[in-house]
C-alpha cells in the first residue's frame, strides 16, 4: 500500500522542482458505493464542477434525454448501472484530480479492487435513506485493508430519508470508523433547503426553484442565528438548532492527521442529482485529499513519486473501447516521475524494453493523446498484447510494485457457436476479454486450447460476455453451465505450485499454465485438503513476475 512521503526520503536524483510542483498538485481517487446510491451521478456533477462537460446526464435516461458521461458502454448505459470503472480527469482549484467511477454491483467488486490499488483516497457514497449498505461494508473493508483515507457524501437529501445523528451512528456503529460531519444539512426531503459549513462558518441556501445551481450564502454565527428562521419552517428551525447545539458542543476540531491515518471520515451532505452540496465536498476534497504518496516495491524498497525514474503498474485493461478500430487500452497508474510520449521504459515481467507511443487520458470513452504525465495520473497507453493486469514498467532498472491478485470464480460454462468455422474467433474474443480480468479461462489439458472454460465471480457478468461477444465482434453464443462451483490453486509450502494432487483430482491449468483444480462443491475441496494436508488451495493468484 501507498504511504505518506517522508521528508527524508531520497531515491536517487529527483525530477525538477517545476516537475515537483506538478507532482504535487495531483489527487487520485475513487468513488465506491453500493448499487443505486448515486455513485455515477455523483462522478457526473464532480466533472461538471470541473468544467469538463457542460451538461450532465441521467443514469436511467428517458427518451431524448442526455445519457451520463461516465459509462461508455452500451449496456451500462441499458441497464443504468457501471459495469466497468472509468477514469476521468479535470482540473479544479489549480489542482490535476485524477477520478476513478467504480462499479457498485457485487459481480464486478474485482474490478473495483483492481481500481483501489491504484488511489491515494475513496469517497464513500452513503444513500440518506438506505445507510450502510453491503457493498459499502464491503468496499470499505478493503479500504480500510489498505490503509486509504475515506471521505463520505450522505446523498439525495432531497428525498425522505433517516435523519443525520441516527445516520452517522449507524456508520460509526456498522464500520467501526468514527466520523466528522464537515456539513450538516437543513432539512431532509421536501424541507431540505441547504447546508451548513462548519468549517467555513457559513450556510447555503440552494435556489429552490432548481432552473440553475444558484445559492445564497451567508455568515453563520451559531445555532440561533435568525437566518435559519428566513429560509426554513418552524420545525425544521428547531430540529437543526438541537442537532447543531449537540455536535458544536460534542466534537473536537477537525484532525487532519486522524483522516490521513483512517481514524475518521470526514462526512459531507447533499444531493448529486440536485447539484447540492457537490462543490461543498469538491472545495473540501481539493484542500485535504492526500497527494501522490510513497509505494513499497516487492523488494521492500520506497519509491518517491518525485524520484526522476519513472515508474508505474497497469491496473486495468479495457479492449474495443473504439469498437472500429479494435483498440486494447492499459491504464497506467504512474507511481514515480515523469512520462513523456514516446519513452522507453523497461518491462519488468517480460524483461524488455518498450516504447510507450500511443498514451492518452480520459473522460469515459472520450479520450485525447498526452505528451506529458506525472506520477499520480492515470494514463491510457495503446496496447498490442504486451501487458498484463499487475504488471510495471519503468525508465531505469527493473521495478515491481505489489502484486494484483485474481480471485476464485464461482459460476462455470462452456461456450459454443453454431458456426465451427466461427470457433477460433470466439476463442480469440474469449481471450482478449479474459486478459482485461472481466472473466477467467481455465483449459482441461487432454483436451487443450480449443475449448475453454469460463469462470466468472457473479451471474450478470455472463449477461456481460454475451452481450459484448455480440455487440462488440458480433459473435452470437450458446452457453452450457457447469456444474462447477469452486476454484482453487494449490500451492506447496513455499508457495509454489503443485501440479499432481493425490486422490485422483484432475488439474486445470489457467492461462498463464498455473495448475488449479475445479470442483462441484464446497464438501469436495474438503476432501481435496484432507488427501493432501501439505497443500494450500489457494482462493487468488497473482501472475508469475
Amino acid at each position: 500500500m501507498s504511504t505518506a512521503i517522508p521528508s527524508t526520503l531520497t531515491a536517487g536524483p529527483l525530477v525538477s522542482p517545476q516537475d515537483q510542483t506538478e507532482i504535487q498538485r495531483r489527487r487520485t481517487f475513487a468513488i465506491i458505493s453500493h448499487p443505486d446510491a448515486g455513485k455515477t451521478t455523483l462522478t457526473e456533477k464532480l466533472l461538471y464542477h470541473g468544467g469538463v462537460i457542460h451538461e450532465t446526464g441521467e443514469v436511467k435516461g428517458k427518451s431524448g434525454t442526455k445519457a451520463v458521461t461516465s459509462d461508455w458502454m452500451e449496456l451500462e448505459r441499458q441497464k443504468g448501472i457501471s459495469i466497468t470503472s472509468s477514469v476521468m480527469t479535470f482540473d479544479y482549484n489549480q489542482l490535476r484530480i485524477n477520478l476513478l467511477d467504480t462499479p457498485g454491483h457485487k459481480d464486478f467488486s474485482e474490478d473495483t479492487y483492481r481500481v483501489l490499488m491504484a488511489v491515494e483516497s475513496a469517497c464513500m457514497l452513503i444513500d440518506v435513506a438506505k445507510g450502510v449498505e453491503e457493498r459499502t461494508k464491503k468496499l470499505y473493508d478493503v479500504c480500510r485493508l489498505r490503509n486509504i483515507p475515506i471521505f463520505t457524501f450522505v446523498n439525495k437529501l432531497d428525498r425522505e430519508g433517516k435523519d443525520p445523528l441516527t445516520l452517522i451512528d449507524e456508520i460509526e456503529k456498522t464500520l467501526n470508523m468514527q466520523c466528522y460531519p464537515v456539513t450538516w444539512p437543513l432539512g431532509i426531503g421536501q424541507r431540505f433547503k441547504g447546508i451548513y459549513n462548519r468549517l467555513t462558518k457559513k450556510v447555503l441556501f440552494y435556489n429552490q426553484r432548481r432552473e440553475d445551481d444558484s445559492f445564497e450564502e451567508f455568515d453563520f454565527s451559531g445555532p440561533q442565528d435568525p437566518i435559519l428562521e428566513k429560509y426554513l419552517d418552524h420545525e425544521t428551525v428547531q430540529q437543526v438548532r438541537d442537532e447543531l447545539e449537540l455536535i458544536e458542543s460534542a466534537l473536537p476540531p477537525f484532525d487532519v492527521q486522524d483522516f490521513l491515518d483512517g481514524k475518521i471520515s470526514p462526512v459531507t451532505f447533499g444531493s448529486a442529482k440536485q447539484n447540492f452540496g457537490v462543490n461543498t465536498f469538491l472545495d473540501f476534497f481539493t484542500q485535504y485529499a492526500p497527494p501522490p504518496c510513497a509505494r513499497m516495491t516487492l523488494k521492500n524498497e520506497t519509491i518517491t513519486p518525485l524520484s526522476q525514474n519513472f515508474s508505474g503498474f497497469v491496473f486495468k485493461i479495457q479492449a474495443n473501447m473504439d469498437k472500429r478500430h479494435r483498440d486494447r487500452i492499459a491504464f497506467l497508474r504512474i507511481c514515480s516521475g515523469k512520462f513523456e510520449r514516446g519513452m522507453k521504459v523497461q518491462h519488468a515481467r517480460l524483461q524488455k524494453e518498450l516504447r510507450l507511443s500511443y498514451s492518452s487520458q480520459f473522460v469515459a470513452a472520450d479520450k485525447e493523446t498526452v505528451d506529458i504525465a506525472y506520477a499520480g495520473d492515470i494514463v491510457g497507453v495503446g496496447d498490442t498484447g504486451n501487458f498484463a493486469i499487475g504488471d510495471t514498467v519503468s525508465s531505469n532498472g527493473k521495478v515491481a510494485y505489489e502484486d494484483i491478485p485474481k480471485f476464485a470464480p464461482e459460476l462455470f460454462a462452456k461456450l459454443s457457436v453454431r458456426d465451427a468455422l466461427r470457433r477460433t474467433k470466439m476463442n480469440e474474443a474469449l481471450k482478449h476479454l479474459s486478459e482485461e480480468g472481466a472473466i477467467q479461462l481455465f483449459v482441461d489439458p487432454i483436451i487443450g486450447h480449443q475449448e475453454y472454460i469460463v469462470g466468472v465471480v457473479g451471474e450478470l457478468q455472463f449477461e456481460v460476455l454475451q452481450h459484448r461477444l455480440m455487440d462488440e465482434y458480433n459473435i452470437e453464443v450458446k452457453m452450457t453451465r457447469l456444474g462447477f462451483s469452486v476454484a482453487r490453486w494449490p500451492r506447496n509450502s513455499e508457495g509454489k505450485a503443485v501440479h499432481q494432487l493425490k486422490g485422483n483430482f484432475n488439474l486445470f491449468v489457467d492461462m498463464i499454465e498455473q495448475p488449479v483444480i475445479l470442483l462441484n462443491q464446497e464438501w469436495d475441496l474438503n476432501w481435496a485438503q484432507k488427501e493432501n494436508p501439505d497443500v494450500v488451495f489457494a482462493t487468488s493468484i497473482s501472475r508469475a513476475r
